[in-house]
């Protein structure tokens, strides 16, 4: 079965930071476009930020400055560095990518099972 399977998440303080991995586990051949959303309590899931095949990246305008987006190709894994969090950083973050499979190189786009981020004092 291929699925992507998040890590990461938790409860922290305003101002402190945490990383989010999303890893592509099963048979798979490699991860093309990848994205991180959000959906907080009563609001609509949002792009947080997208990651390219080739590494260019895009960022929502409210954690431009704060978080990184990157991947690792040969762990078929795409990281979310989150700094500085705030209060309003607070939501479900779910990994988005497309993958090409090992056996026969179907396209496949997949959604992670989400993990919480929990900013407070």
């Amino acid at each position: 079965q291929v699925q992507l399977v998040e890590s990461g998440g938790g409860f922290v303080q305003p101002g402190e930071s945490l990383t989010l991995s999303c890893t592509a586990r099963g048979s798979i051949f490699s991860i093309n476009a990848a994205g991180w959303y959000r959906q907080a309590p009563g609001k609509e899931r949002e792009l947080v930020a997208q990651i390219t095949s080739g590494g260019s990246t895009n960022y929502a305008d409210s954690v431009k400055g704060r978080f990184t987006i990157s991947r690792d190709n040969a762990k078929v894994t795409v990281y979310l560095v989150m700094n500085s969090l705030r209060p309003e950083d607070t939501a479900v973050y779910y990994c988005n990518a497309g993958v090409l499979t090992g056996t026969f190189r179907a396209y496949l786009e997949l959604w992670g099972q989400g993990t919480l981020v929990a900013v407070s004092a």
